[in-house]
């Protein structure tokens, strides 16, 4: 059994199903290089965890050699939903979903391309969302090496998950946020980040969508709200939830019922850790 400081992953993302937490993540050790599959730990407490047990690993039939990243699980219909972003060479880095009949997998891939993100698009950290009248959504990030100005969109997806259902629409950019500042890519690129959105409905109703990018601080969790509550519209910039070099984070609510906040810390290869916060009031 393992405590949260002996897990190496980024990204971390918690279901909570069944009286279990379920913790995926990208896997810190081939985070940057080649890669082969995701893992998933289970615990009764958010402190003591077991694990990992590989939830997917390429059989050398998958298409993706590298940069496997981000992994969310979403119960849907019955059966769980894994958005991952992948890439191999001529190929532009995307979100695919893979399915299973249980959070502890074993994946299949299921989305009917590649990608479910357009495939001439670098996209990355495609996440779910279910609209108020349950109509499937995939938000993702266009990435910021392919457009200078990260992108975070909205795609309508079917509604058995296998393909985008019509065109994406723009949520916002961003250098929209104040404390966003630029990165520098060894390509020369120099630009501004887009990651790992989440969206979230708070208790007054607002929808939030949470994202991070780099700050003053290092890495740093953002938040934005929709101009409308719904996810066809255009989201402002609320201050950060968290500045001190972590992010990439999700919400979830835990057995007693509080709102906590899961992300990484710190932002430097090898050292992440998955970090829990109770969040007693968003901004």
């Amino acid at each position: 059994m393992l405590t949260a400081d002996r897990i190496n992953i980024r990204d971390p993302f918690v279901l909570y199903d069944g009286d279990l937490y379920y913790l995926y993540g990208t896997r810190g050790e081939t985070c940057w290089g080649p890669a082969s599959g995701f893992d998933v730990y289970t615990s009764t407490d958010l402190e003591h965890w077991n694990g990992p047990e590989a939830c997917f690993e390429n059989d050398g039939t998958f298409w993706a050699d590298r940069n496997y990243w981000a992994p969310e699980v979403h119960r849907w219909k019955g059966r769980y939903y894994l958005f991952a972003s992948f890439k191999t060479e001529g190929v532009c880095r995307g979100t695919a979903i893979l399915a299973a009949d249980s959070p502890k997998g074993p994946f299949q891939p299921w989305s009917a391309g590649k990608t479910v993100t357009p495939p001439d698009w670098e996209c990355l950290d495609g996440t779910f969302y279910a609209d108020r009248d349950g109509r499937p959504y995939m938000v993702f990030c266009h990435e910021w090496v392919q457009v200078g100005d990260g992108e975070v969109w909205a795609l309508p997806l079917t509604d058995d998950l296998r393909q985008a259902a019509g065109e994406p629409v723009l949520l916002f950019r961003a250098s929209e946020a104040d404390w966003v500042k630029p990165v520098h890519h060894s390509s020369g690129i120099t630009g501004y980040v887009t990651d790992g959105p989440f969206l979230w409905t708070d208790a007054g109703g607002r929808l939030l969508c949470l994202w991070s990018s780099f700050s003053e601080g290092g890495y740093t969790q953002g938040l934005a709200v929709s101009g409308n509550g719904t996810i066809l519209s255009h989201f402002s910039q609320l201050p950060p939830l968290f500045t001190g070099d972590g992010g990439h984070g999700m919400l979830f609510h835990n057995r007693e019922g509080k709102l906590l906040l899961a992300l990484h810390s710190p932002n430097s290869h090898l050292q992440e850790r998955p970090r829990f916060y109770e969040i007693p009031n968003l901004p």
